[in-house]
């Protein structure tokens, strides 16, 4: 027999229980609902083998009389090391089959450290959300005979480093189930949430919003369709495996931390490839639509596009790509919604956008047909020029190369914010380009109405009038002042994008951000 058998038996004893969870019972429940548990999560999230569990024997212990153990009830955390794609990474989760989730069944230091290594370590962390994750349920207040002070003496450390890490490492938030509390705000705290379509997150769920007199669902509170409408979570997905997918997918464009680049890939799809066709994808008649996606698709790299938020501020579209192998942020216009004009949402959509592309060092790439901000009752009640002066500030102040092709529309106040100003930036213009301090329909009638009075034929003078201003509206008349830099034909776009790219990688350097006053 070994020297040290019996403490290693009773190590082994100890994972073994930890490794229960909260029981054959409520793993059993876990699974009837269609859910993994936690450690299964882990396991389908990183490399096989590679995780590396952190604190595991932490819990509840049961003892005889006689000092032995006899019961062990592990706390609902689990976090530790592993690979995902190669590459190691911080995961943090839940484990709903121990109080479901709720943070009275953990021990407040696990999740703080597990946001700590990431930090101090310089990796992604992925977390993990089922459950309240807060400060416990009403019942706490009788078991420790006190209520909890948010934020009070030694209670803010988790607050903190679960919002400081947004500036140092990426953060991927997954909502697999009920996500309430401080599990809705860990969620959205995330440079990319996703949640599975049968998960629903809420600052408080049904029982308490039915004390308001609202009697609501999981689901019509806070299901997936309305989440990632309002913004709050990024993407929802089919079942579990796909989030994990999504994870590691959206993981493979950035670097571990701030103090890295984005990692380069190699590229098979040829950099100065033409891409034929692109200008009849854009309709003569100026209000007619077109799709913007397979525009996008067409210039990066074949199968890159990762789009982020697509329910979200749906006449702006973001993502990230490649370019020659080289990871880029894309912000692209869809004339679908709202002809894609800026509304109070897109603007907020591109404040969020551009400040984690500057955080993760992604050159930008603007594809842009912006026919001015949203006009009307909704456009003034939502404060859209308020948000869009923020949206102009944070496109100031971004230290982003940035290259914009001007594909459509390019009105008003809006359409000054194609680039950041006061520095250069790459701008190239396609002959199907339009713009103007405001569209010439509508425009007409006010500022020449005394002329259309005074016509025998105001329908005639009208027309005459449009064809002359139709005119001197060609972007080739902007192009003789050098008002844009340069006109080109699509089919060379791909090849003047990998050029920007691979000259926008020679600017980059590795570090923190500083923005000044953010927006």
């Amino acid at each position: 027999m070994r020297k040290w058998q019996e403490e290693l038996d009773e190590l082994a004893q100890r994972r073994a229980l930890a490794e229960q969870m909260g029981g054959p019972d409520k793993v059993a429940r876990q699974h009837r609902d269609g859910k993994l548990t936690v450690r299964e999560r882990v396991q389908a999230l990183t490399d096989p083998g590679s995780f590396h569990e952190v604190g595991a024997l932490a819990g509840r212990a049961e003892y005889d009389a006689d000092g032995h153990l006899t019961g062990f009830l592990p706390a609902n955390c689990v976090f530790g090391r592993g690979l995902v794609q190669g590459r190691p990474v911080v995961v943090v989760g839940d484990d709903f089959t121990v109080r479901g989730g709720s943070a009275d069944a953990t021990i407040r230091d696990k999740p703080i450290m597990a946001e700590r290594m990431a930090a101090e370590l310089r990796l992604p962390i992925i977390r993990v959300i089922e459950g309240s994750g807060g400060g416990g349920s009403v019942k706490t207040i009788e078991t420790t005979g006190r209520a909890n002070l948010p934020g009070g003496v030694g209670g803010t450390y988790h607050y903190f480093h679960t919002t400081d890490n947004l500036a140092r490492v990426p953060v991927v938030g997954l909502g697999l189930g009920s996500v309430a509390g401080l599990g809705a705000a860990r969620l959205t705290a995330s440079h990319y949430s996703i949640m599975t379509k049968r998960s629903a997150m809420f600052v408080a769920g049904p029982p308490v919003v039915a004390r308001l007199g609202q009697s609501l669902t999981k689901e019509q509170l806070g299901g997936w369709e309305i989440q990632t409408r309002a913004g709050a979570v990024d993407d929802a997905v089919d079942d579990e495996p796909a989030a994990f997918a999504r994870a590691a997918q959206f993981l493979s464009y950035l670097p571990s931390s701030v103090h890295e680049l984005p990692p380069l890939s190699e590229c098979t799809d040829d950099p100065a490839r033409p891409v034929p066709h692109l200008l009849d994808m854009i309709p003569k008649d100026t209000k007619g639509l077109y799709k913007m996606r397979p525009i996008v698709e067409a210039l990066v790299d074949a199968g890159s596009f990762f789009e982020m938020g697509r329910h979200f501020g749906r006449g702006l579209i973001t993502g990230m790509a490649r370019l020659s192998g080289i990871p880029v942020g894309i912000m692209a216009s869809d004339p679908f919604f709202a002809a894609g004009s800026w509304g109070a949402d897109e603007c907020q959509k591109i404040i969020r956008f551009l400040d984690f592309a500057a955080t993760f060092h992604l050159p930008m790439v603007y594809l842009m047909d912006c026919p001015g901000f949203s006009v009307g009752l909704q456009a003034e009640r939502t404060a859209t020029i308020r948000w869009g002066v923020r949206a102009m500030t944070a496109m100031n102040q971004s230290p982003l190369p940035f290259c914009t092709i001007i594909v459509r529309n390019a009105f008003g106040v809006a359409a000054v914010v194609q680039q950041p100003a006061g520095r250069y930036s790459m701008r190239y213009a396609w002959p199907s380009a339009r713009w103007g301090s405001l569209p010439l329909e509508g425009g007409i009638e006010a500022a020449y109405r005394a002329e259309l009075d005074a016509s025998e034929d105001p329908a005639a003078k009208l027309a005459e009038i449009e064809t002359r201003l139709q005119k001197l509206r060609s972007p080739f008349r902007t192009a003789e002042t050098f008002l844009v830099e340069d006109i080109i034909d699509p089919v060379h776009t791909r090849r003047l994008l990998n050029e920007y790219a691979r000259l926008a990688r020679r600017t980059l350097s590795p570090g923190p951000v500083s923005f000044g006053m953010r927006p």
